[in-house]
């Protein structure tokens, strides 16, 4: 068993008795402490902007070119807080209990119930930075709900919410690289963990220009490296990023928890082909005002606006009346896939569903006319003033589907099918969020702690941004007051040294295969048996198909990869090969977790495992443990 460090006490106290009674490091030790940061989205940007603000000398790396490209800036429909702003019923309980029955009561209790605590926190502190967030006509900030509550929680910036938090985050931490306080490495990736006496105390990166390989000593190391969705190829996520920081420490010896759990958005533009390398999410926002249907009549091929309202099937509505558009994310994404699958799919490809918002445009439309003293408006009037409200509530949504699909999503339904967004699995961590390595700490999407079996919508933003601001600060010092004796290592130490031989020979190696095929025929390859075997719906047979197709793709893959480009250099092709061969083993470990969890929970559906009625059946005698490889 793992020590999880979870304090002792009431749930509701346990965070406030551990800030209470963590050891501290005081400030002039801190200035002599290096901690190294690895990643710069929400949870690495703001962890580095305050510890930097702590006096702790920090090191960030990120292999975009600049921290502010960090997958973050992609999250659209907002971040949850337990403010209560709409007098509706929230609290801290109620986003703690909501966050727990969304993952299935797979979560940590401890790590969500501090989550929510410091919910209310995040909010101001983001205000203070100046983020933009939407408010209501008398000033206040505004909300809107979210799949899975009940009561109107999630604060938002139109839809580019991570944008704008990223934003924030990023002006603090250029105040502390201006400062001195933390040196920014940019276009450089982490390609090994350096562990001393068992400790983690630096990385092997390399700089993605040059192709030169650095050593970095540091007390500590976070890992703040996002999710592996891309580990099924088409995926929401941003085409560069990957596993592979998680993956070393994971080959260091830092346990992964619950890599099965991948969470399967409802709500994104359905595939049109082959050639397509990425998907694109439309915000889950949408379903706050967008109604989900599909024809009563298999293989109805009519425009979707000459179907009457009698024969539509609003599915969710009818299933789930308590929650309606707006059931969790992996509820709704089985629903289209069973209604699709019994025939009742829309578009060319028959796996997609409507979006429709012609109720949200009226409804805001008379509301908007009534304002205006217009007690018997027409219909253009109505629409008029109702497009008007939802242009500025969702707007660059509703330009984006208009940009991609060249069809006009205020006057024809919005077409949508799940995809793969976001993974709930991670490396392990305690309640301090250090992984089985001491010293190593993981971060944001990056662990495994907070979501369990499905993460609620705009809860990603909450997790980052909690970790970097409000918890990483308190909990590493209670390790590093152990050591403010520790010198700084030299990068010559034999550690470090062999660390980057192992680094450059892995390289060669890949260079050396010499094969016929690119390292994205592999991961397209990768991908297809991930999101046919271990995708929406899995069963015994297909996760034991995939494993050996996954192992037989491997073998393929050392035999018959060609790296073109040389080692030395600016390399896509290279660093591309490094990832995809992190992503095999992962695919095969991923299946391999979805196989002995013999039950359904959240975004992992057993096919054998389900209620006569098609839902998940959980089985909490024998899987209510977290697994860990």
């Amino acid at each position: 068993m793992f020590k999880s460090n979870i304090p002792e006490g009431p749930l509701e106290k346990k965070w406030e008795e551990y800030k209470g009674h963590v050891k501290l490091v005081n400030p002039a030790n801190k200035r002599s402490l290096e901690i190294i940061i690895i990643g710069t989205g929400l949870a690495g940007a703001s962890a580095a902007a305050a510890l930097g603000e702590l006096g702790y000398k920090v090191k960030t790396f990120c292999f975009q070119d600049s921290p502010r490209r960090a997958h973050s800036i992609a999250a659209q429909g907002g971040i949850n807080a337990a403010k209560n702003y709409q007098n509706d019923g929230d609290s801290t309980f109620r986003l703690f209990y909501d966050t727990i029955k969304g993952g299935d009561y797979r979560a940590r209790e401890s790590n969500v119930h501090r989550l929510a605590e410091v919910s209310a926190n995040i909010i101001d502190q983001c205000v203070a930075q100046g983020v933009p967030f939407a408010r209501e006509y008398g000033g206040l900030l505004s909300n809107r709900s979210f799949g899975g509550t009940q009561v109107q929680r999630t604060f938002y910036a139109a839809g580019q919410t991570g944008q704008q938090l990223l934003i924030g985050a990023y002006q603090a931490l250029e105040r502390q690289i201006a400062l001195g306080n933390v040196q920014m490495y940019s276009r450089h990736e982490m390609l090994e963990v350096v562990t001393i006496d068992g400790k983690a105390r630096g990385i092997i990166a390399r700089n993605l220009v040059t192709g030169e390989l650095e050593k970095h000593f540091g007390h500590a190391v976070l890992l703040c490296s996002g999710g592996y969705g891309n580990v099924f190829y088409l995926s929401t996520n941003a085409m560069g990023s990957n596993v592979t920081a998680a993956w070393k420490a994971h080959r260091k010896g830092a346990y992964f928890g619950n890599p099965c759990f991948t969470q399967i958005h409802p709500t994104c533009i359905p595939v049109t082909g082959d050639h397509q390398s990425k998907l694109t999410l439309m915000s889950e926002s949408l379903r706050n005002d967008g109604r989900i249907w599909v024809p009563k009549q298999k293989d109805d091929s009519r425009r979707p606006n000459d179907i009457p309202e009698e024969e539509r099937d609003y599915y969710l509505e009818r299933r789930y009346p308590a929650f309606g558009n707006l059931v969790p994310r992996d509820v709704a994404s089985r629903a289209a896939k069973e209604r699709c699958d019994a025939g009742y799919g829309v578009g060319s490809s028959k796996q997609a569903v409507y979006l429709d918002y012609a109720s949200a445009i009226d409804r805001y439309g008379k509301i908007e006319c009534r304002k205006h003293g217009n007690e018997n408006p027409s219909a253009e009037d109505i629409r008029k003033h109702g497009m008007e409200v939802v242009k500025e509530k969702y707007g660059n949504l509703f330009d984006m589907y208009a940009k991609i699909t060249g069809e006009d999503p205020y006057n024809t339904p919005m077409r949508i099918y799940p995809a793969v967004h976001y993974t709930m699995g991670g490396l392990w961590v305690d309640y301090e969020l250090m992984t089985t390595v001491p010293g190593l700490y993981a971060l944001g999407e990056a662990n495994f702690s907070d979501h369990g079996a499905n993460r609620l919508g705009a809860s990603a933003l909450m997790q980052g941004l909690a970790d970097g601001y409000f918890v990483i600060p308190y909990t590493i010092g209670n390790y590093l007051a152990d050591e403010i004796r520790t010198k700084a290592i030299p990068t010559s130490h034999p550690a470090f040294e062999e660390a980057e031989k192992n680094v450059a020979a892995r390289l060669q190696q890949l260079k050396n295969i010499n094969g016929t095929q690119s390292p994205e025929s592999f991961h397209k390859r990768l991908g297809k048996i991930m999101w046919d075997k271990c995708g929406m719906a899995r069963n015994e047979a297909g996760l034991k198909e995939a494993i050996a197709e996954i192992r037989a793709l491997k073998a393929e893959f050392w035999r018959d990869l060609r790296v073109t480009g040389e080692i030395a250099e600016f390399n896509p092709e290279l660093d591309k090969a490094g990832r995809v061969a992190d992503f095999i083993e992962l695919g095969e470990l991923m299946c391999q977790d979805a196989l002995q969890r013999r039950e359904s929970c959240g975004g992992h559906f057993r096919e054998e495992m389900q209620t006569e009625e098609g839902e998940a059946k959980r089985d909490d005698d024998n899987f209510r443990f977290m697994a860990a490889s």
